[in-house]
């Protein structure tokens, strides 16, 4: 298609995750502008890659990040980065996914079907392992499958995370470790866990632990200071006070926009004046950058980073094994069997 169509300027990828980084990077490639679905990459090295490959075609490029161009969400950064809530000691991140939105903790089917008429089988499963056909892959049931998808914590990490992650500059962690979980399986993530990454220092928080919750499981009550518990959000801990986003960004009106807790002692804030670009949204947002206005704020550059620190937690995920992440080398030097995952095997004429 890149090869016929000359005209197009630019790309959207909203495929499986497995199949991103090579659409992508293609297009890129190419000279094509590209927004690609969320998570940004499948694996560690495909997101370093697509990561590189941008800055070297100099395309324009955005993650599909709804909330990343919200007005609660930069609001909610200003609020950070300005000290309100003090010195940020800890992250609560969760998600009521998988839920009824796709399957996890699936063995991997044994038996066979047909495939259907309408489906290339073989082009779908693109640099994925050879497998037979199942309908328990398709038509959205491959989040929960590890060839194809991320679970959970891919799928939505980057929407929940979003807001503090960008308002902290949080950059990659060292270590992840599964504090919980049920279900796993060699084929699939678990149906619920819970995860602590750990984070160094970095010049807008001291060393700091991220939780993350998924399938429904939640931060402890008292966190929430008699604050409802939503089945998305985040819970920013500071030394001064909390901000709670109650959804997977920060809010777009005054009705879901986060709050600052405790309730009584933030009476009447005013929040700092704008410091971050506002849009009216963010496909707009990447559709003028490409014109060349202003950039856009969810480009590979930063949701490269973002999906790599996610990334850390579900190596943890599918080897068992606490991690120790060597960013620099892109390793875990403690767990070998890791290697696997960060960096995978790509079927015959889809390496990258």
């Amino acid at each position: 298609m890149l090869e016929a169509e000359k005209s197009l300027d630019a790309v959207v990828v909203s495929t499986p995750d497995h199949i991103h980084a090579i659409a992508a990077i293609t297009a890129m490639q190419h000279g094509k502008h590209v927004y690609c679905e969320k998570p940004l990459a499948h694996s560690i090295y495909e997101a370093r890659r697509m990561r590189l490959v941008a800055a070297e075609m100099g395309v324009v490029t955005q993650m599909g990040q709804q909330g990343h161009a919200m007005e609660g969400s930069r609001r909610a950064v200003e609020v950070i980065r300005s000290g309100a809530i003090g010195e940020v000691r800890e992250l609560h991140v969760w998600t009521d996914r998988p839920a009824d939105w796709w399957p996890q903790g699936m063995e991997r089917p044994t038996d066979t079907a047909p495939v259907p008429e309408t489906l290339d089988w073989d082009l779908w499963l693109g640099p994925a392992p050879w497998r037979p056909y199942n309908p328990a892959y398709l038509p959205f049931k491959w989040r929960g499958i590890w060839d194809f998808g991320t679970g959970a914590i891919g799928d939505m990490g980057v929407h929940n995370l979003d807001t503090a992650y960008w308002a902290l500059e949080l950059g990659l962690p060292t270590s992840a470790r599964i504090v919980d979980s049920s279900g796993a399986t060699k084929d699939s993530p678990p149906k619920w866990s819970i995860l602590e990454l750990s984070f160094p220092s970095g010049k807008r928080h001291g060393p700091l632990k991220l939780t993350w919750y998924d399938g429904k499981k939640l931060p402890p009550q008292e966190l929430f200071q008699d604050e409802a518990r939503t089945g998305n959000g985040s819970l920013v801990i500071g030394s001064k006070g909390t901000l709670y986003t109650r959804d997977w960004h920060g809010g777009s009106n005054p009705k879901d926009m986060f709050l600052l807790l405790p309730k009584g002692k933030f009476e009447g804030y005013v929040p700092p004046q704008p410091t971050l670009p506002r849009t009216p949204e963010h496909h707009i947002e990447w559709v003028r950058a490409c014109k060349g206005g202003p950039k856009a704020q969810s480009s590979f550059a930063y949701a490269s980073v973002l999906t790599e620190a996610l990334l850390v937690g579900m190596l943890a995920l599918r080897t068992g094994k606490e991690i120790e992440w060597d960013a620099k080398n892109m390793r875990a030097t403690n767990c070998p069997e890791a290697d696997q995952f960060i960096h995978p095997q790509f079927r015959s004429g889809w390496e990258i």
